[in-house]
């Protein structure tokens, strides 16, 4: 499908002093910070000028800044700050979809959707995403093996690219499956129609268990996870021996209203007002954390506590949403408790027929003792047409390890080199260190993603410390 070009601007003006300002800017994981000036449109003109006057170093898109590394960053350039499109445009409810400006978050969509009986298609681990990044990065969650990636529900967006054109583009289009995962290459999207899921409730009915090392878990989510909306497993990176990736796994669906009928505390409260969203927001995390609570003995403690309290087998458990999805959520700030150097989330995927890969990655990082309170395996469907979108067939394994550990760069490279030889790769979303060599392996896809971006921006106007990096 050919790309329309539907707007063109004649003269760019400086930005208003107001909307810009000079900031230090890092990713979620707190590492490698560098300068920029920031700039944030409020209009598509606005973001349409911003664009044409960005300067030689260029700009690149940003949103919430929950990408990990450096993909929203860019030293010595510009950085559109996209919450100011922070629009809802309009709702379809006889075609089930939502217009959106690239700035409204996730948080701000089941705010507004939930009570009408809607609930967005994907969402990660944290709502804190604006519809703009959760293209870029082509964010997936726990229904991928259901529902692929966020973009595979995404019916139209208007993209603002380096010429100052707003295109319309479709799914099928090379524009599209280059900016699906082309985090902000491409350009700035403005907006997106995006189609949504039918909810009764806002609450989650949730089946738990405990399995005793990888092998089960493995097994398990082979035999069944087809019955399942979603599904995740923590994962306990320390355990050794015969316990070695033990996990407690959790997956459900969307409550209905016949699920409101039983006794426990969530039904009883959301009888009145069955699709209300309410969160629960606790105080900030500290802004100093003591440093033993990073080391492998006090971390391995805590797993271990953590798995032993989770229930071996409970069904039909009611939770509410936000506690199901987004767990940290309700603790502001919490990437400080890795301590003043940040970390490093490390994410992964390998086909199903490369299991022996992830058993020898799993018995690596438990070799290593890697202090790691956050680890989750989750079973990825079929890949999404995004040349650089990271999901593929097979298992995805995350994790956060602290930046400061000792011989960490050396470690993840021999991660990374496991997963390369196993036609695995590692998503971008996440990457802050990666070494370039390793990603046309990665991303088959990748010359064509370079050979779009050249000749749509020879300039090179759209750029990130990532871009430059890893030479996208």
């Amino acid at each position: 499908m050919p790309v329309q070009h539907t707007q063109r601007a004649a003269t760019a003006r400086r930005a208003a002093p107001s909307d810009r300002t000079a900031r230090l800017l890092t990713g979620w994981g707190r590492t490698a910070p560098t300068g920029a000036q920031v700039l944030r449109p409020h209009t598509r003109q606005e973001a349409v000028e911003a664009v044409l006057a960005c300067g030689a170093r260029g700009s690149i898109p940003r949103g919430l800044g929950r990408s990990y590394g450096d993909a929203a960053q860019n030293a010595g350039g510009t950085v559109l700050d996209t919450t100011g499109l922070d629009r809802v445009l309009a709702i379809d409810a006889a075609a089930g979809t939502v217009t959106c400006e690239a700035g409204v978050s996730l948080h701000r969509l089941m705010t507004v959707l939930l009570p009408l009986g809607w609930f967005v298609p994907v969402t990660p681990g944290t709502r804190y995403v604006t519809v703009g990044g959760a293209i870029g990065a082509d964010i997936h969650g726990k229904n991928h093996h259901v529902s692929g990636s966020f973009t595979r529900h995404v019916r139209s967006l208007e993209l603002l690219t380096a010429d100052g054109q707003v295109r319309q583009v479709a799914p099928g289009s090379e524009l599209f499956d280059a900016t699906a995962g082309g985090m902000g290459l491409t350009g700035l999207v403005l907006s997106a129609t995006v189609r949504l899921l039918p909810v009764e409730t806002s609450l989650m009915t949730v089946d738990t268990e405990r399995l005793p090392d990888l092998d089960s878990l493995l097994a398990t989510l082979t035999a069944t996870d087809h019955r399942y909306r979603y599904s995740v497993a923590w994962i306990d990176l320390l355990a050794r021996g015969t316990a070695a990736g033990r996990a407690v796994l959790t997956r459900g669906d969307h409550a209905p209203l016949a699920a409101l009928e039983g006794r426990g505390r969530p039904a009883r409260a959301a009888r009145r007002e069955p699709l209300a969203f309410r969160p629960v927001r606790l105080p900030p995390a500290p802004r100093t954390v003591p440093g033993g609570l990073l080391r492998g003995s006090t971390v391995g403690a805590f797993n271990k506590l953590w798995y032993h309290k989770a229930p071996r087998r409970r069904r039909g458990e009611l939770q509410r949403l936000a506690s199901f999805f987004h767990p940290l959520d309700g603790l502001p700030h919490w990437n400080r408790v890795y301590g003043s150097a940040g970390f490093v989330q490390w994410q992964c995927v390998v086909g199903h027929e490369h299991d022996d890969a992830l058993r020898r990655i799993v018995r690596l990082i438990s070799r290593r003792s890697c202090p790691s309170f956050l680890a989750v395996l989750k079973r990825f469907g079929p890949g999404d047409p995004g040349w650089l979108s990271f999901p593929t067939e097979g298992w995805t394994l995350a994790l956060d390890i602290p930046a400061g550990l000792p011989g960490l760069a050396d470690f993840l490279d021999l991660l990374d080199e496991e997963v390369a030889v196993a036609g695995g790769r590692l998503y971008l979303a996440k990457d802050a260190r990666m070494r370039p060599e390793l990603l046309p392996a990665m991303y088959p896809r990748l010359d064509d993603f370079r050979a779009l971006r050249a000749r749509l921006d020879p300039r090179g106007l759209f750029t990130s410390d990532l871009a430059r990096r890893l030479a996208l």
